[in-house]
């Protein structure tokens, strides 16, 4: 148990919770870390048939924690573990996600979001690239919306994110709109789980395998440039950046 994520566990079924509140679940080192330890012992736990990763607060995943970010080659091992891991992984969407908190959700096999959630892919307004999230993310969104929302920063709702791919679907009532789908988790053989995901995350893992050292590369390149540390500069000073228009 952390005090950046907590873990509870009901017939089968474990939630782990981001509780960092005060940083709104931003990624910092110490999330990614006690976050893959969490998945880790899921992994190996045989009484587990599915993960909920959800939240405290208002914001599921602020993004990278810009004071004290993860190495990028931690944050794209995190997505792969999920990705990989032989148990179901569902994110339960009920507030605010922005940049590598997209990342996470992409990474997981369902994702529910709430009427409250918005979404966006804030890394082209701070001079960086949705780089490392681009894994798990375009194998599964539409092209065209990727397109767009990558390339805008745009902010979108709960039921754009659905039709673009983002997240499985949209509920008024989030927990009402998981009840059939831990169920059907918790009816489901531990063998047959492993061996089905392995079938529908072989193209995600494929993206992983070609270029995530890529990817971590150009992620590590970016947050070091001049612009980049205005761009994350302006973000925590509340101003416009320099290239603003």
């Amino acid at each position: 148990m952390t005090t950046d994520v907590t873990r509870t566990h009901h017939r089968g079924i474990i939630t782990l919770t981001l509780d960092a509140q005060a940083r709104r679940n931003a990624l910092s080192a110490g999330l990614v870390d006690a976050l893959a330890e969490e998945l880790q012992r899921c992994a190996t736990d045989e009484e587990v048939r599915g993960v909920v990763v959800t939240h405290t607060g208002t914001t599921f995943c602020a993004g990278a924690d810009l004071r004290e970010p993860p190495r990028p080659a931690a944050f794209v091992g995190l997505l792969r573990q999920i990705v990989a891991l032989p148990k179901p992984v569902v994110a339960r969407v009920a507030g605010h996600a922005r940049a590598g908190g997209l990342g996470l959700i992409g990474a997981c096999d369902i994702a529910v979001a709430g009427p409250a959630a918005t979404f966006a892919f804030t890394e082209v307004r701070l001079g960086l690239a949705p780089a490392v999230i681009s894994l798990p993310l375009l194998p599964r969104m539409e092209p065209r919306a990727a397109a767009r929302y990558c390339l805008t920063g745009e902010r979108f709702g709960p039921e754009e994110a659905a039709r673009a791919g983002l997240v499985t679907e949209w509920a008024a009532d989030i927990d009402k709109a998981l009840a059939p789908v831990l169920d059907g988790l918790r009816g489901s053989s531990p063998q047959g789980l492993a061996a089905t995901k392995k079938l529908v995350t072989a193209k995600v893992l494929d993206a992983f395998d070609q270029q995530a050292e890529a990817l971590a590369a150009l992620s590590a390149r970016l947050f070091a440039t001049e612009e980049a540390q205005e761009g994350m500069a302006s973000f925590l000073e509340r101003r416009d950046p320099a290239w603003a228009l």
